[in-house]
C-alpha cells in the first residue's frame, strides 16, 4: 500500500505529515520553508511512495473565502501539474492550529518549544491528515 501526506499551507512555513502504510495513522513528517516545497515534494513522493496529498484549506466561519484561501487553491493548482499522477484532495482546516496549539500545551512541551511556530504547522499538518484517514 502507499502512504498520504498532508499540508498545512503557509506563506512562510509549511507543516507536513504523512501517514503510515495502512492509510490509518498520521505523524507530523517536518517543516518546511515555502520556498523548498516542490523539491522536497520531488524526492517525498518517490521516495516515501505517495498515493494522495491532501492540503488544509482556510475559510471563515461562514464558510467564505480568507485572504489565503486563493493562495492555497493556486499552491493546489500548481501541485496538479507538477504531481499528475498523484491525487489531491483538500480539505477544511478550519480550527486545526487553535487545536494543534492547545495539544501542544497539553502535552507539557516546554515552553521554548511551545514558542517554535513549525511544531504548530506540523501539528496541524498531522490533524489534517488524521482528520482525512479517519473519513475516507
Amino acid at each position: 500500500m502507499s502512504k498520504v501526506i498532508s499540508i498545512d499551507y503557509g506563506l512562510k512555513r509549511i507543516g507536513i505529515a504523512i501517514s503510515d502504510l495502512t492509510q490509518t495513522i498520521a505523524s507530523p513528517l517536518t517543516c518546511i520553508s515555502h520556498n523548498d516545497i516542490y523539491n522536497f515534494l520531488d524526492d517525498l513522493i518517490v521516495s516515501q511512495k505517495i498515493s494522495d496529498i491532501v492540503v488544509g484549506y482556510a475559510v471563515n466561519l461562514d464558510g467564505s473565502s480568507t485572504d489565503i484561501t486563493s493562495k492555497t487553491r493556486s499552491f493546489v493548482e500548481n501541485l496538479n501539474t507538477r504531481f499528475f499522477k498523484i491525487r489531491i484532495h483538500m480539505i477544511d482546516e478550519r480550527f486545526t492550529s487553535k487545536i494543534a496549539k492547545q495539544a501542544i500545551l497539553n502535552s507539557g512541551v516546554s515552553k521554548k518549544k511551545r514558542s517554535d511556530k513549525s511544531l504548530v504547522d506540523m501539528v496541524s499538518a498531522t490533524l489534517i491528515l488524521q482528520d482525512y484517514l479517519n473519513h475516507k
